[in-house]
């Protein structure tokens, strides 16, 4: 009986893992796939910032779900409406292998409009998983559910993995022909003229090969959510109840502590004494009050110091610089833009997992790195800013530097995002709920403030990397 106990529990660990996985794939996807999508599509180097505007669009997912659960308690069935998120995710994902190229003519000018829509529908699922597929997880015993959170890092980890076995392709100079329309006085002539265009060599499988891999994982999501829902509930009783008791111990032993180092007269009761009834009442009082708030440790300047630095680094990370990635890296070769997305995407969940070893709540420590981070980033805006002539752009450090300052980038600042969630868990559910807004407030901002600098004015400029006449 216990060995078939620890089979099922570890069946379920699986389970919730690959459930987790599926929280945040394909939008990972698509962000380390963009190296050479962005060959294709016409959008070109400014697709990324149309990308990180549609998943900021995406949000009205949550919205809808969070004013669900306020308006209408209990309308909303939890598993029918993550099937429901779940299988438009497996729909876009499976399109988007047969569309993501075409196009449609606006204006007069071609437009990823399959491309774009398919994406949008891919965030809405992605977004909505956040307010969808964490409460799910909290009818299972705890354990699982830090399982579910490194299934939860793994949507960025595998998509990076299997980007850097794709391999970027190689960017091949050739000299083609082209007729030219030469007109003297009354009379026009075609002749035929040369000219350097870049030509882009195959990876190692297409695009369309990722795509369909991403919708397998979604996929297996599915599966993953349904076995979920068909575990017997006997099962989790045993390690509910051991959870249970184990809370209670601590908090008892919190208590005792608190209530040991009360001064020695009120810990010796008598209620033929008013006076320290009254004690006795007031000793109540604060042990629930203990028990309840855990010790709330930040003043409210230190709390509105982690708001805004919450606020900025998710404006850096989901808004900002996202949306310059291409010209920051396309200088310096498809490579360097592979790899910069590929383990970027793969830092994320490596902070992850440093946080939860080497865990850290020092604010002087967050603000270090917040600085840190910030600093990376600099690097990287400045880099764009100079495109398509970057500096070091034809030597391996500046390809090196510019890689090793995205990785370095994600990594800080999602240690950061990581303990400042640590901390709001801790404060209260309410915490928990203004560091979303917060966090959704910093991306709005930066993915808004971009896309006119990007699209619009033009402030970035894009290159070819077989005419760019840079002065060395």
């Amino acid at each position: 009986m216990g060995l078939h106990q620890s089979t099922m529990s570890l069946a379920i660990h699986i389970l919730a893992c690959i459930f987790g996985t599926g929280s945040w794939v394909a939008i990972n996807g698509l962000w380390v796939e963009l190296p050479l999508i962005v060959n294709v599509l016409p959008e070109g180097w400014d697709l990324p910032s149309y990308l990180t505007v549609i998943i900021q669009l995406a949000n009205v997912g949550p919205l809808f779900v969070t004013l669900m659960h306020k308006f209408a308690p209990g309308k909303m069935k939890e598993i029918v409406a993550i099937q429901i998120i779940v299988s438009i995710g497996i729909l876009a994902s499976l399109l988007m292998v047969f569309f993501w190229k075409e196009t449609t003519s606006l204006a007069g000018t071609p437009r990823s409009m399959a491309f774009l829509t398919l994406a949008f529908f891919l965030s809405l699922v992605d977004c909505t998983s956040s307010v969808t597929f964490l409460p799910f997880m909290m009818r299972l015993p705890t354990k699982y559910m830090t399982t579910y959170f490194i299934g939860e890092g793994l949507s960025g980890f595998i998509p990076g993995l299997v980007a850097l076995g794709q391999g970027s392709g190689m960017t091949k100079c050739v000299n083609v022909s082209k007729p030219v329309n030469v007109t003297t006085g009354n009379f026009t002539e075609e002749v035929h003229g040369h000219q350097i265009e870049a030509q882009y060599l195959p990876a190692n499988f297409s695009t369309e090969t990722f795509l369909a891999f991403l919708t397998v994982m979604m996929i297996f999501c599915l599966l993953a959510f349904v076995f979920l829902t068909r575990v017997p509930h006997k099962m989790f009783h045993k390690d509910q109840v051991s959870n249970e008791v184990s809370h209670v111990s601590a908090t008892e032993l919190e208590l005792n502590k608190y209530i040991s180092e009360r001064p020695a007269d009120t810990q010796s009761f008598s209620l033929h004494d008013p006076g320290k009834a009254i004690d006795k009442a007031k000793l109540a009082a604060e042990t629930q009050s203990v028990a309840l708030s855990a010790f709330t440790k930040y003043s409210k300047h230190q709390l509105l110091f982690i708001y805004l630095l919450v606020v900025w680094v998710n404006s850096l990370t989901n808004g900002f610089l996202p949306s310059v990635q291409t010209y920051s890296c396309l200088p310096y070769g498809n490579i360097a833009y592979h790899l910069s997305a590929a383990l970027g995407s793969m830092a994320n969940p490596g902070a992850c997992v440093i946080a939860l070893f080497v865990p850290n709540r020092s604010l002087v420590l967050l603000g270090f790195l917040s600085l840190v981070g910030t600093a990376f980033g600099a690097y990287n805006m400045a880099m764009a800013a100079l495109s398509p002539c970057p500096l070091l752009q034809h030597s391996e450090a500046g390809a090196i530097l510019i890689v090793l300052s995205w990785i370095l980038f994600s990594g800080t600042l999602s240690y950061v995002k990581v303990m400042i969630g640590v901390i709001f868990r801790d404060e209260s559910h309410s915490a928990l709920v203004w560091c979303g807004a917060a966090v959704q407030l910093g991306s709005m901002i930066g993915a808004l403030s971009m896309f006119p600098l990007v699209n619009v004015y033009d402030i970035f400029t894009a290159g070819d990397s077989c005419n760019m006449n840079c002065s060395l």
